[in-house]
């Protein structure tokens, strides 16, 4: 059996980039605006503000204003909710982002559930939760999920009756993803750190997600032959020589040579993660305004 094809999500977000950009020229000539997102860093955690600076460099590239409020990470919960409501009440301002983790004592349900549903970008509001679930628009979906979501539609187009496995149920990807898949009317199965067989699970599944934050957990011989894979892990691992490198969540070595596609760590859901911001910040100022969404 010849090997995966790899699905390449650096050029898969190239090209979702370049769409969004002429989306927003096209939104400045026809209608006069220019979407704008707001940034907030608590905090240095280094991770963070490199996040942060790549979402603020996509953003400018792709025509949209982005400002970014970095607080110290002595601010307080009162304080970042003062700014948030500051936010909400700006017309200017089409979307709000909080960029996790938030240092301690911050309670973080607090502050994401504090921002306007109809400017929560990362769709994790517990407005844009329900809806999702409850496939009514408008919801805005986490940027994760809708770029594998994204790919998976462009690899196997319509995916109705197919068998998807979730692996990880975070309230971040696993879950939404799960509300995703099922809306694209795929049987649709989670598994997480207390399911008794996740090797026999995966070897069902048409379509594995894997996130679950475990490197290379998900073997080669745990796939099903001809499935499509997308690995959303992100580890760093040590190898023999000393030196570190970023593994996913499958053993893509092994993978490769038995699934019919499968998404590459580096180089896979990353980059279009920070694409599908884009497209969630050019969505918030188009509803925001009466036109319709992407």
């Amino acid at each position: 059996m010849a090997d995966a094809k790899r699905i390449d999500g650096k050029a898969f977000a190239a090209n979702l980039r370049k769409a969004m950009a002429e989306k927003v020229a096209e939104l400045r000539e026809n209608h006069g605006l220019t979407p704008k997102l707001a940034v907030i860093l608590v905090g240095e955690d280094p991770a963070s503000a490199v996040y942060v600076r790549n979402k603020d460099k996509a953003l400018s590239d792709a025509g949209m204003e982005s400002q970014q409020y970095t607080l110290p990470a002595e601010t307080t919960e009162e304080d970042l909710l003062a700014l948030i409501g500051q936010l909400n009440a700006d017309p200017s301002t089409n979307g709000i982002l909080v960029q996790l983790p938030l240092p301690d004592p911050i309670n973080v349900d607090t502050v994401i559930n504090a921002i306007d549903s109809d400017k929560d970008v990362d769709g994790f509001n517990v407005i844009n939760v329900g809806r999702r679930v409850a496939d009514i628009a408008p919801a805005v979906t986490p940027c994760t999920p809708l770029g594998c979501l994204l790919m998976l539609k462009d690899v196997l187009g319509d995916m109705s009756g197919k068998r998807a496995l979730v692996v990880g149920r975070s309230g971040i990807v696993g879950k939404p993803m799960a509300a995703l898949l099922t809306n694209e009317n795929c049987t649709v199965t989670i598994a997480h750190s207390k399911t008794q067989d996740i090797a026999d699970e995966c070897r069902r599944a048409d379509i594995i997600i894997a996130a679950i934050g475990r490197p290379k957990m998900i073997k080669g011989d745990w796939i099903k032959p001809g499935a499509t894979v997308i690995d959303v892990g992100i580890n760093r691992i040590t190898s023999e020589d000393g030196k570190t490198h970023l593994v996913g969540d499958v053993d893509f070595a092994e993978a490769v040579k038995v699934a019919g596609a499968i998404t590459p760590v580096p180089g896979g859901v990353g980059p279009v993660t920070i694409a599908c911001l884009l497209r969630n910040t050019l969505d918030a100022a188009r509803r925001q305004n009466g036109l319709a969404t992407l």
